[in-house]
Protein backbone atom coordinates (compact mmCIF):
# COMPACT_ATOMS: atom_id res chain seq x y z
CA UNK A 1 0.00 0.00 0.00
CA UNK A 2 2.84 2.36 0.88
CA UNK A 3 4.44 1.69 -2.52
CA UNK A 4 1.23 2.70 -4.27
CA UNK A 5 0.98 5.88 -2.21
CA UNK A 6 4.61 6.65 -2.98
CA UNK A 7 4.00 6.19 -6.70
CA UNK A 8 0.91 8.39 -6.56
CA UNK A 9 2.89 11.05 -4.71
CA UNK A 10 5.68 10.95 -7.28
CA UNK A 11 3.15 11.12 -10.12
CA UNK A 12 1.31 14.04 -8.52
CA UNK A 13 4.61 15.86 -7.97
CA UNK A 14 5.61 15.29 -11.60
CA UNK A 15 2.25 16.55 -12.87
CA UNK A 16 2.45 19.62 -10.63
CA UNK A 17 6.01 20.28 -11.80
CA UNK A 18 5.00 20.02 -15.44
CA UNK A 19 2.06 22.35 -14.86
CA UNK A 20 4.30 24.91 -13.12
CA UNK A 21 6.91 24.61 -15.87
CA UNK A 22 4.23 25.11 -18.53
CA UNK A 23 2.71 28.05 -16.67
CA UNK A 24 5.86 29.96 -15.72
CA UNK A 25 8.19 29.25 -18.64
CA UNK A 26 6.10 28.17 -21.58
CA UNK A 27 8.81 28.57 -24.21
CA UNK A 28 11.28 26.08 -22.70
CA UNK A 29 8.42 23.69 -21.88
CA UNK A 30 7.27 23.89 -25.47
CA UNK A 31 10.73 23.14 -26.90
CA UNK A 32 11.56 20.28 -24.51
CA UNK A 33 8.17 18.60 -24.02
CA UNK A 34 5.44 20.06 -26.23
CA UNK A 35 7.25 20.16 -29.56
CA UNK A 36 8.51 16.51 -29.62
CA UNK A 37 5.07 15.17 -28.66
CA UNK A 38 3.44 17.43 -31.22
CA UNK A 39 5.83 16.39 -34.02
CA UNK A 40 5.14 12.70 -33.39
CA UNK A 41 1.36 13.26 -33.34
CA UNK A 42 1.34 15.40 -36.48
CA UNK A 43 3.38 12.92 -38.51
CA UNK A 44 1.37 9.96 -37.24
CA UNK A 45 -2.02 11.48 -38.06
CA UNK A 46 -1.14 13.38 -41.25
CA UNK A 47 -2.74 10.87 -43.64
CA UNK A 48 -6.04 10.99 -41.76
CA UNK A 49 -5.99 14.79 -41.44
CA UNK A 50 -5.12 15.29 -45.12
CA UNK A 51 -7.97 12.99 -46.12
CA UNK A 52 -10.44 14.84 -43.91
CA UNK A 53 -9.33 18.21 -45.32
CA UNK A 54 -9.59 17.04 -48.96
CA UNK A 55 -5.86 17.40 -49.55
CA UNK A 56 -5.31 13.85 -50.82
CA UNK A 57 -5.48 12.53 -54.37
CA UNK A 58 -6.82 9.26 -55.74
CA UNK A 59 -4.15 7.35 -57.61
CA UNK A 60 -4.36 4.14 -59.66
CA UNK A 61 -1.85 1.45 -58.77
CA UNK A 62 -1.27 -1.96 -60.31
CA UNK A 63 -0.62 -5.12 -58.38
CA UNK A 64 0.48 -8.56 -59.56
CA UNK A 65 -1.59 -11.51 -58.47
CA UNK A 66 -1.12 -15.18 -59.24
CA UNK A 67 -3.88 -17.47 -60.40
CA UNK A 68 -3.22 -21.26 -60.17
CA UNK A 69 -3.86 -23.17 -63.38
CA UNK A 70 -4.55 -26.84 -64.13
CA UNK A 71 -2.30 -29.55 -62.85
CA UNK A 72 -0.49 -31.27 -65.68
CA UNK A 73 0.37 -34.95 -65.76
CA UNK A 74 3.90 -34.08 -64.80
CA UNK A 75 2.62 -32.69 -61.53
CA UNK A 76 3.71 -29.11 -62.34
CA UNK A 77 1.30 -26.33 -61.42
CA UNK A 78 0.95 -23.72 -64.12
CA UNK A 79 0.74 -20.21 -62.66
CA UNK A 80 -0.75 -17.29 -64.58
CA UNK A 81 0.01 -13.67 -63.58
CA UNK A 82 -2.75 -11.11 -63.62
CA UNK A 83 -2.76 -7.33 -63.21
CA UNK A 84 -5.16 -5.87 -60.64
CA UNK A 85 -5.92 -2.13 -60.55
CA UNK A 86 -6.80 -0.50 -57.23
CA UNK A 87 -7.35 3.11 -56.12
CA UNK A 88 -5.38 4.48 -53.15
CA UNK A 89 -5.27 7.84 -51.34
CA UNK A 90 -1.92 9.62 -51.65
CA UNK A 91 -1.16 12.34 -49.12
CA UNK A 92 1.19 15.32 -49.70
CA UNK A 93 4.71 14.59 -48.48
CA UNK A 94 5.45 16.34 -45.17
CA UNK A 95 8.89 17.29 -43.92
CA UNK A 96 9.67 17.23 -40.21
CA UNK A 97 7.89 20.10 -38.37
CA UNK A 98 10.28 22.73 -37.00
CA UNK A 99 9.58 24.67 -33.77
CA UNK A 100 9.00 28.42 -33.78
CA UNK A 101 8.52 30.98 -31.04
CA UNK A 102 4.75 30.48 -30.83
CA UNK A 103 4.25 27.15 -32.57
CA UNK A 104 5.82 25.34 -35.49
CA UNK A 105 6.15 25.35 -39.26
CA UNK A 106 6.32 22.58 -41.79
CA UNK A 107 6.91 22.32 -45.53
CA UNK A 108 4.73 20.15 -47.76
CA UNK A 109 5.21 18.90 -51.32
CA UNK A 110 2.05 19.57 -53.28
CA UNK A 111 0.47 16.85 -55.38
CA UNK A 112 -0.25 17.19 -59.08
CA UNK A 113 -2.86 19.84 -59.75
CA UNK A 114 -2.64 21.42 -56.30
CA UNK A 115 -1.88 25.09 -55.64
CA UNK A 116 -1.24 27.02 -52.39
CA UNK A 117 -4.83 28.27 -52.54
CA UNK A 118 -6.07 24.72 -51.92
CA UNK A 119 -4.20 24.69 -48.62
CA UNK A 120 -5.32 28.23 -47.75
CA UNK A 121 -8.94 27.12 -48.20
CA UNK A 122 -8.28 24.21 -45.83
CA UNK A 123 -6.37 26.28 -43.24
CA UNK A 124 -9.28 26.60 -40.83
CA UNK A 125 -10.03 22.88 -41.05
CA UNK A 126 -6.36 22.10 -40.41
CA UNK A 127 -6.38 24.37 -37.34
CA UNK A 128 -9.39 22.57 -35.87
CA UNK A 129 -7.97 19.14 -36.71
CA UNK A 130 -4.72 19.90 -34.92
CA UNK A 131 -6.32 21.90 -32.10
CA UNK A 132 -4.21 25.03 -32.69
CA UNK A 133 -4.98 28.73 -32.77
CA UNK A 134 -4.30 29.40 -36.46
CA UNK A 135 -2.65 28.02 -39.59
CA UNK A 136 -1.15 30.40 -42.16
CA UNK A 137 -0.18 29.29 -45.67
CA UNK A 138 2.69 30.60 -47.82
CA UNK A 139 4.76 29.34 -50.73
CA UNK A 140 8.40 30.19 -51.37
CA UNK A 141 8.88 28.02 -54.48
CA UNK A 142 6.73 26.07 -56.96
CA UNK A 143 5.55 22.72 -55.67
CA UNK A 144 6.14 23.66 -52.02
CA UNK A 145 3.72 24.96 -49.43
CA UNK A 146 4.73 26.16 -45.97
CA UNK A 147 2.30 25.98 -43.06
CA UNK A 148 3.03 28.32 -40.15
CA UNK A 149 1.10 27.19 -37.07
CA UNK A 150 0.54 29.20 -33.87
CA UNK A 151 -0.42 27.16 -30.81
CA UNK A 152 -2.07 30.05 -28.97
CA UNK A 153 -2.87 33.67 -29.73
CA UNK A 154 0.30 35.78 -29.22
CA UNK A 155 -1.74 39.00 -29.38
CA UNK A 156 -3.52 38.52 -26.07
CA UNK A 157 -0.83 40.65 -24.46
CA UNK A 158 1.89 42.76 -26.07
CA UNK A 159 4.91 44.44 -24.52
CA UNK A 160 5.69 48.10 -24.12
CA UNK A 161 6.69 50.30 -27.04
CA UNK A 162 10.45 49.99 -27.74
CA UNK A 163 12.42 53.04 -28.91
CA UNK A 164 12.92 53.58 -32.63
CA UNK A 165 16.52 53.60 -33.85
CA UNK A 166 16.26 53.76 -37.67
CA UNK A 167 15.12 56.74 -39.70
CA UNK A 168 11.42 56.61 -40.72
CA UNK A 169 10.97 53.21 -39.11
CA UNK A 170 8.75 52.71 -36.04
CA UNK A 171 7.95 49.49 -34.18
CA UNK A 172 4.29 49.89 -33.27
CA UNK A 173 3.26 46.41 -32.06
CA UNK A 174 3.52 42.67 -32.53
CA UNK A 175 2.51 40.37 -35.37
CA UNK A 176 0.70 37.10 -34.81
CA UNK A 177 3.96 35.33 -35.67
CA UNK A 178 5.61 36.89 -32.61
CA UNK A 179 7.69 39.24 -34.74
CA UNK A 180 7.67 43.02 -34.55
CA UNK A 181 5.04 45.06 -36.35
CA UNK A 182 7.06 47.78 -38.07
CA UNK A 183 5.81 50.78 -40.01
CA UNK A 184 8.70 51.54 -42.37
CA UNK A 185 7.99 54.58 -44.52
CA UNK A 186 11.10 54.17 -46.67
CA UNK A 187 9.93 50.69 -47.72
CA UNK A 188 6.17 51.32 -47.71
CA UNK A 189 5.72 55.08 -48.15
CA UNK A 190 1.94 55.54 -47.86
CA UNK A 191 -0.55 53.87 -45.51
CA UNK A 192 -4.30 53.63 -45.02
CA UNK A 193 -5.40 53.01 -41.42
CA UNK A 194 -9.11 52.23 -41.07
CA UNK A 195 -10.95 51.59 -37.84
CA UNK A 196 -14.08 52.38 -35.88
CA UNK A 197 -14.13 54.36 -32.65
CA UNK A 198 -12.27 52.59 -29.84
CA UNK A 199 -10.74 50.08 -32.27
CA UNK A 200 -7.12 51.24 -31.78
CA UNK A 201 -6.81 53.57 -34.76
CA UNK A 202 -5.89 56.65 -32.75
CA UNK A 203 -3.62 54.58 -30.49
CA UNK A 204 -1.59 53.64 -33.56
CA UNK A 205 -1.22 57.31 -34.48
CA UNK A 206 0.02 57.96 -30.94
CA UNK A 207 2.63 55.22 -31.36
CA UNK A 208 3.84 56.89 -34.55
CA UNK A 209 4.10 60.25 -32.80
CA UNK A 210 6.20 58.71 -30.04
CA UNK A 211 8.39 56.80 -32.47
CA UNK A 212 8.99 59.63 -34.94
CA UNK A 213 9.33 62.47 -32.40
CA UNK A 214 13.07 61.90 -31.70
CA UNK A 215 13.90 61.40 -35.38
CA UNK A 216 15.10 64.13 -37.79
CA UNK A 217 11.81 64.32 -39.69
CA UNK A 218 9.15 67.00 -40.12
CA UNK A 219 5.67 66.00 -38.93
CA UNK A 220 2.57 67.56 -40.48
CA UNK A 221 -0.92 67.03 -39.06
CA UNK A 222 -4.23 67.12 -40.94
CA UNK A 223 -6.79 66.97 -38.12
CA UNK A 224 -10.28 67.10 -39.63
CA UNK A 225 -11.86 66.83 -36.17
CA UNK A 226 -11.24 70.50 -35.67
CA UNK A 227 -7.84 69.92 -34.11
CA UNK A 228 -8.93 67.97 -31.04
CA UNK A 229 -6.72 64.96 -31.89
CA UNK A 230 -3.39 66.54 -32.89
CA UNK A 231 -3.39 69.90 -31.14
CA UNK A 232 -1.80 68.40 -27.97
CA UNK A 233 1.10 67.27 -30.18
CA UNK A 234 1.52 70.68 -31.85
CA UNK A 235 4.95 71.37 -30.25
CA UNK A 236 6.44 68.56 -32.37
CA UNK A 237 4.42 69.35 -35.52
CA UNK A 238 5.87 71.65 -38.16
CA UNK A 239 2.36 72.43 -39.46
CA UNK A 240 -1.19 71.63 -38.40
CA UNK A 241 -4.41 72.02 -40.42
CA UNK A 242 -7.78 71.68 -38.69
CA UNK A 243 -10.26 72.10 -41.56
CA UNK A 244 -10.46 71.35 -45.27
CA UNK A 245 -9.46 74.85 -46.36
CA UNK A 246 -6.30 74.74 -44.26
CA UNK A 247 -5.57 71.21 -45.51
CA UNK A 248 -5.88 72.49 -49.08
CA UNK A 249 -3.33 75.20 -48.36
CA UNK A 250 -0.89 72.72 -46.83
CA UNK A 251 -1.34 70.36 -49.76
CA UNK A 252 -0.50 73.22 -52.15
CA UNK A 253 2.67 73.77 -50.12
CA UNK A 254 3.54 70.07 -50.36
CA UNK A 255 3.03 70.06 -54.14
CA UNK A 256 5.24 73.14 -54.47
CA UNK A 257 7.83 71.49 -52.23
CA UNK A 258 7.80 68.38 -54.43
CA UNK A 259 8.44 70.57 -57.47
CA UNK A 260 11.44 72.18 -55.79
CA UNK A 261 12.84 68.80 -54.77
CA UNK A 262 12.34 67.49 -58.31
CA UNK A 263 14.59 70.29 -59.55
CA UNK A 264 17.16 69.56 -56.85
CA UNK A 265 17.31 65.87 -57.80
CA UNK A 266 17.44 66.69 -61.50
CA UNK A 267 20.43 69.02 -61.02
CA UNK A 268 22.25 66.36 -59.00
CA UNK A 269 21.34 63.54 -61.45
CA UNK A 270 19.58 61.70 -58.59
CA UNK A 271 16.39 59.68 -58.89
CA UNK A 272 15.29 60.50 -55.33
CA UNK A 273 16.46 62.47 -52.32
CA UNK A 274 18.19 59.41 -50.82
CA UNK A 275 20.71 59.47 -53.66
CA UNK A 276 21.68 63.05 -52.79
CA UNK A 277 24.73 63.81 -50.63
CA UNK A 278 23.78 64.17 -46.94
CA UNK A 279 24.53 67.90 -46.94
CA UNK A 280 22.09 68.45 -49.83
CA UNK A 281 19.36 66.06 -48.72
CA UNK A 282 16.12 67.80 -47.63
CA UNK A 283 14.37 66.71 -44.47
CA UNK A 284 11.76 63.92 -44.83
CA UNK A 285 8.13 64.83 -44.14
CA UNK A 286 5.49 62.53 -42.65
CA UNK A 287 1.88 63.69 -43.08
CA UNK A 288 -0.60 62.32 -40.53
CA UNK A 289 -4.22 62.61 -41.69
CA UNK A 290 -7.09 61.99 -39.27
CA UNK A 291 -10.65 61.48 -40.58
CA UNK A 292 -9.77 61.19 -44.26
CA UNK A 293 -13.44 61.10 -45.32
CA UNK A 294 -13.89 64.75 -44.30
CA UNK A 295 -11.68 65.78 -47.21
CA UNK A 296 -14.18 64.27 -49.67
CA UNK A 297 -17.62 64.95 -48.14
CA UNK A 298 -19.80 67.63 -49.72
CA UNK A 299 -22.79 69.35 -48.15
CA UNK A 300 -23.86 70.83 -51.52
CA UNK A 301 -22.52 71.48 -55.01
CA UNK A 302 -20.80 74.69 -53.87
CA UNK A 303 -18.11 72.55 -52.23
CA UNK A 304 -17.48 70.44 -55.32
CA UNK A 305 -14.58 72.53 -56.64
CA UNK A 306 -12.88 72.65 -53.23
CA UNK A 307 -13.18 68.87 -52.80
CA UNK A 308 -11.88 68.23 -56.33
CA UNK A 309 -8.88 70.51 -55.79
CA UNK A 310 -8.03 68.95 -52.44
CA UNK A 311 -8.47 65.43 -53.75
CA UNK A 312 -6.24 66.11 -56.77
CA UNK A 313 -3.47 67.65 -54.65
CA UNK A 314 -3.52 64.75 -52.19
CA UNK A 315 -3.37 62.25 -55.05
CA UNK A 316 -0.39 64.06 -56.56
CA UNK A 317 1.44 63.88 -53.24
CA UNK A 318 0.68 60.16 -53.01
CA UNK A 319 1.87 59.50 -56.57
CA UNK A 320 5.11 61.48 -56.44
CA UNK A 321 5.88 61.98 -52.78
CA UNK A 322 7.92 58.85 -52.14
CA UNK A 323 10.86 59.88 -54.32
CA UNK A 324 10.98 63.30 -52.73
CA UNK A 325 10.70 62.35 -49.06
CA UNK A 326 6.98 62.99 -48.42
CA UNK A 327 5.00 60.16 -46.81
CA UNK A 328 1.31 59.76 -45.95
CA UNK A 329 -0.44 58.00 -43.08
CA UNK A 330 -4.20 58.32 -43.69
CA UNK A 331 -6.64 57.40 -40.91
CA UNK A 332 -10.41 57.18 -41.07
CA UNK A 333 -13.49 55.55 -39.57
CA UNK A 334 -15.25 55.39 -42.92
CA UNK A 335 -13.37 54.81 -46.17
CA UNK A 336 -15.74 53.79 -48.93
CA UNK A 337 -16.01 54.03 -52.69
CA UNK A 338 -19.15 56.15 -52.22
CA UNK A 339 -16.87 59.05 -51.23
CA UNK A 340 -15.89 59.37 -54.86
CA UNK A 341 -13.22 58.24 -57.32
CA UNK A 342 -10.57 60.25 -55.47
CA UNK A 343 -10.60 57.80 -52.56
CA UNK A 344 -10.29 54.80 -54.85
CA UNK A 345 -7.37 56.43 -56.68
CA UNK A 346 -5.68 57.26 -53.38
CA UNK A 347 -6.16 53.68 -52.17
CA UNK A 348 -4.29 52.44 -55.25
CA UNK A 349 -1.25 54.51 -54.23
CA UNK A 350 -1.23 53.30 -50.61
CA UNK A 351 0.48 49.92 -50.48
CA UNK A 352 0.41 49.89 -46.68
CA UNK A 353 -2.99 48.73 -45.37
CA UNK A 354 -4.18 48.50 -41.77
CA UNK A 355 -7.75 47.51 -40.96
CA UNK A 356 -8.97 47.53 -37.36
CA UNK A 357 -12.49 46.59 -36.35
CA UNK A 358 -14.87 48.54 -38.60
CA UNK A 359 -18.60 49.18 -38.48
CA UNK A 360 -19.38 48.50 -42.14
CA UNK A 361 -18.17 45.88 -44.62
CA UNK A 362 -17.52 48.53 -47.30
CA UNK A 363 -14.64 50.07 -45.31
CA UNK A 364 -13.01 46.67 -44.82
CA UNK A 365 -13.47 45.91 -48.51
CA UNK A 366 -11.96 49.25 -49.54
CA UNK A 367 -8.97 48.70 -47.26
CA UNK A 368 -8.24 45.02 -47.85
CA UNK A 369 -10.55 43.69 -50.55
CA UNK A 370 -8.05 44.03 -53.41
CA UNK A 371 -5.35 42.12 -51.51
CA UNK A 372 -6.67 38.78 -50.29
CA UNK A 373 -10.24 37.60 -49.58
CA UNK A 374 -8.98 35.69 -46.53
CA UNK A 375 -7.66 38.95 -45.05
CA UNK A 376 -11.11 40.48 -45.47
CA UNK A 377 -12.75 37.59 -43.63
CA UNK A 378 -10.24 37.86 -40.79
CA UNK A 379 -10.80 41.62 -40.48
CA UNK A 380 -14.55 41.18 -40.09
CA UNK A 381 -13.92 38.69 -37.28
CA UNK A 382 -12.05 41.17 -35.03
CA UNK A 383 -13.86 41.35 -31.70
CA UNK A 384 -14.81 44.63 -30.04
CA UNK A 385 -13.10 43.58 -26.80
CA UNK A 386 -9.67 43.41 -28.48
CA UNK A 387 -8.73 47.05 -29.21
CA UNK A 388 -5.51 47.46 -31.15
CA UNK A 389 -5.92 44.23 -33.12
CA UNK A 390 -5.77 44.80 -36.87
CA UNK A 391 -5.11 43.10 -40.17
CA UNK A 392 -1.88 44.43 -41.67
CA UNK A 393 -0.55 44.15 -45.21
CA UNK A 394 3.20 43.97 -44.64
CA UNK A 395 6.13 44.87 -46.86
CA UNK A 396 6.84 41.19 -47.52
CA UNK A 397 3.65 40.88 -49.55
CA UNK A 398 1.82 38.88 -46.85
CA UNK A 399 -0.96 39.90 -44.48
CA UNK A 400 -0.95 39.29 -40.73
CA UNK A 401 -3.05 39.76 -37.65
CA UNK A 402 -1.28 42.26 -35.43
CA UNK A 403 -1.80 44.28 -32.27
CA UNK A 404 -0.35 47.67 -31.48
CA UNK A 405 1.29 48.59 -28.20
CA UNK A 406 -0.86 50.71 -25.92
CA UNK A 407 0.30 54.33 -26.11
CA UNK A 408 -1.81 56.79 -24.14
CA UNK A 409 -2.42 60.38 -25.16
CA UNK A 410 -0.36 61.49 -22.17
CA UNK A 411 2.68 59.51 -23.33
CA UNK A 412 2.40 60.89 -26.87
CA UNK A 413 1.93 64.44 -25.57
CA UNK A 414 4.99 64.07 -23.35
CA UNK A 415 7.07 62.92 -26.33
CA UNK A 416 5.82 65.87 -28.40
CA UNK A 417 6.96 68.33 -25.73
CA UNK A 418 10.21 66.51 -24.98
CA UNK A 419 11.31 66.65 -28.62
CA UNK A 420 9.79 70.01 -29.54
CA UNK A 421 13.25 71.30 -30.47
CA UNK A 422 13.40 68.63 -33.21
CA UNK A 423 10.49 70.20 -35.09
CA UNK A 424 11.63 72.45 -37.95
CA UNK A 425 9.46 75.47 -38.64
CA UNK A 426 7.27 75.06 -41.70
CA UNK A 427 8.55 78.29 -43.20
CA UNK A 428 12.10 76.95 -42.93
CA UNK A 429 11.07 73.69 -44.60
CA UNK A 430 9.49 75.61 -47.48
CA UNK A 431 12.37 78.07 -47.99
CA UNK A 432 15.30 75.68 -47.55
CA UNK A 433 17.79 76.10 -50.38
CA UNK A 434 19.21 73.15 -52.31
CA UNK A 435 22.53 73.36 -50.48
CA UNK A 436 21.05 73.49 -47.00
CA UNK A 437 18.62 71.18 -45.26
CA UNK A 438 16.55 72.42 -42.31
CA UNK A 439 18.12 71.80 -38.94
CA UNK A 440 16.61 68.74 -37.30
Amino acid sequence: MSDHLLMLGVLATAVAGLWAWHHWHYRSFWLVVGYPLMAIRIRATWRKVALGCNLTKKRQRFWFTTVPGLVASTGVVRVKRKFQRIAVDTKPFMWLPLPTRHGWRVTLHTLEGQIPGDYADAAERLAHSWGVHAVRVSSDKPGRVRLAVTMRDPLVKVDELPPSTELLKVTVGRLETGGSWVVDFKTVPHWINAGATQSGKSNLANALIVGLAPQPVALVGFDLKGGVEFTPYAPRLSALATNRAECGGLLDDLVALMTDRMGLCRMAAARNIWQLPPDMRPIPIVVLIDELAELYLMADKSEKDEVAKTSTALLRVAQLGRAFGIYLFCCGQRIGSDLGPGVTALRAQCSGRICHRVNDPETATMTLGDLDPAALVSARAIAAETPGVAIVASQDGQWYRARSFYVSEQVAEHAAHAYADQAPKWADVMTAQPHEAPAA
